[in-house]
């Protein structure tokens, strides 16, 4: 069984000095992963499962609710019907944590993509479909002790689950542990539930941005930039990526969600260049400043697998 961290009581600094702090402005600079190839051991180390959906911060301010992205752009409109279950949190609070969709019991990271590359209009008939659930794994600012990110993790994880007990599904904070074989089960058993790998943090480490975190994938990614495309730009069949050692490769097809995100791009861009990979494929070379995220085991070969945008 999961084995959560206790509830405590907060370090006794009191509300007041908390709040001197500083605010938590709005967007907020996030906490990223490291990846790695196996879990870290040792005593000061928890675990978390790494749910397939996009990475949101959920705002409850006092006369709304706002849902950021990775980026830092506002994605409320998209994410509707979390910001109306986000107005059951108390005001101040600001909780990390991932927009997830299920289809069919399991999570589905194309249809989160279908919500974020969307229209409000377009993403409200999905959501009748398929609501979204936020998977919430931390808290930067409480209702009563304000900015929480020097605390540590630890500390954190007490107050996100006070924060979230009387609220219920769908905010619910992702399960954790302090059990390395508990972690390692997680990962080998609910990969098929849509579980795309797991998070470890130190219990005594601060949030702060920048990769903190370890994370332990399926499947390793490496990001790519997206220098071009095959098809029509409305809907492109292909992607051209600029990969990590500076080659340009051709990818497999893409989703219909990644072929709808980019063709919004490609359709306010210039027509493109001809150009050809260095393996003599054709495409039409677009700078569109989007990066793409390729799977790793790929990229030694000349075609790569898009998974997402990031």
């Amino acid at each position: 069984m999961p084995v959560l961290i206790r509830r405590v009581r907060p370090d006794g600094r009191g509300a007041a000095a908390d709040r001197r702090l500083g605010g938590v402005e709005f967007p907020v600079s996030v906490a990223l992963a490291q990846s790695v190839s196996a879990l870290p051991a040792g005593p000061d180390w928890w675990f978390e499962p790494k749910f397939d959906g996009h990475r949101t911060i959920l705002w409850r301010e006092p006369d709304r609710v706002r849902l950021q992205a990775r980026s830092g752009r506002d994605v409320t409109s998209v994410w509707a019907d979390l910001a109306r279950a986000g107005a059951a949190l108390p005001s101040g609070s600001v909780l990390d944590g991932e927009a997830v969709v299920f289809v069919d019991g399991v999570v589905d990271f194309a249809a989160a993509q279908s919500r974020a590359a969307s229209s409000p209009a377009r993403a409200a008939r999905l959501a009748e479909r398929f609501p979204a659930s936020f998977a919430a794994w931390d808290i930067l600012s409480h209702a009563e002790f304000g900015d929480v990110r020097m605390r540590p993790y630890r500390e954190r994880r007490a107050l996100l689950l006070d924060v979230l007990a009387g609220v219920g599904p769908p905010l619910q904070a992702v399960p954790a542990t302090d059990d390395r074989e508990v972690a390692v089960l997680w990962y080998e058993s609910l990969r098929a539930q849509g579980l795309e790998g797991l998070v470890a943090k130190r219990a005594s480490s601060t949030y702060r941005s920048g990769r903190i975190w370890q994370k332990l994938r399926h499947t390793e990614t490496v990001n790519a930039a997206v220098v071009g495309y095959t098809g029509p730009p409305r809907r492109p069949r292909a992607l051209a990526v600029r990969l990590p050692d500076g080659r340009t490769a051709l990818s497999r097809a893409v989703s219909a969600p990644v072929a709808a995100a980019v063709g919004e791009v490609l359709l306010r861009a210039a027509s493109g260049n001809p150009s050809h990979t260095g393996a003599g494929e054709p495409y039409r070379a677009v700078d569109t400043g989007l990066v793409a995220e390729v799977l790793a085991g790929t990229t030694r070969h000349v075609t790569v697998s898009v998974t997402r945008l990031r």
